[in-house]
């Protein structure tokens, strides 16, 4: 679970992760976050990493993910979200990140308008989140279209109005390279995955809050 902050009104969000998936303030101390993630998975690794490698190899995780909050927090991300676990030994490429910014077309002040806009565009749909008209666009992309990502990827956007706050607006930019081919059957598994959690994604409020 984890919150955006936003003035008063929406105070932010929330939402429900799959197992194994952990989230990265950006802003605000990632390098707790970033810790306890190296922790974590030198903790499932304990058996097959010696004593003399667990030092070099924690340097590594954290190094890796601390590139990643970088090149986040340059895009205006929020939080950073990725998978800390294996399935059957293997790394699920995938991650998301949450940012604020203002989408296409963001000079119109309807922000349904906007929505329309973007569901209209090729790639794009319409996407009700929690009472918010929003978009979802989805796209392939060249590598570097998301943090961390090297090849070609398979990319979701979902674009959305903070209800109460004109002009203000949240993108969950969700990418995965799949095995390699970002048009394949796993990366569409992962990109239903991201969609599922995206059904549990919540503003929260200053009511909430207290």
């Amino acid at each position: 679970m984890s919150r955006g902050a936003k003035p008063s009104g929406v105070t932010g969000y929330s939402v429900v992760l799959p197992p194994g998936w952990r989230r990265i303030p950006i802003q605000q101390g990632p390098s707790t976050a970033v810790r306890d993630i190296a922790d974590e998975v030198l903790s499932r690794r304990s058996l097959r990493v010696s004593p003399d490698q667990v030092a070099p190899y924690r340097v590594q995780i954290e190094r890796r993910l601390s590139e990643l909050v970088k090149q986040a927090r340059a895009s205006g991300g929020v939080d950073l979200y990725l998978p800390v676990t294996t399935v059957h030994g293997t790394p699920i490429p995938a991650s998301f990140i949450v940012s604020q910014g203002a989408p296409p077309a963001s000079e119109v002040v309807d922000p349904g308008q906007v929505a329309g806009y973007l569901a209209a565009s090729g790639d794009g749909s319409a996407a009700m989140v929690d009472g918010s008209r929003g978009a979802r666009i989805e796209s392939t992309g060249p590598a570097e279209t998301a943090p961390g990502i090297h090849t070609s990827s398979r990319r979701v956007d979902y674009v959305l109005p903070v209800p109460g706050h004109p002009g203000r607006w949240l993108i969950v930019t969700f990418a995965t390279p799949g095995d390699g081919d970002p048009g394949g059957e796993f990366a569409g598994l992962l990109v239903r995955l991201f969609d599922s959690i995206m059904l549990t994604f919540r503003w929260t409020t200053d009511q909430a809050a207290g």
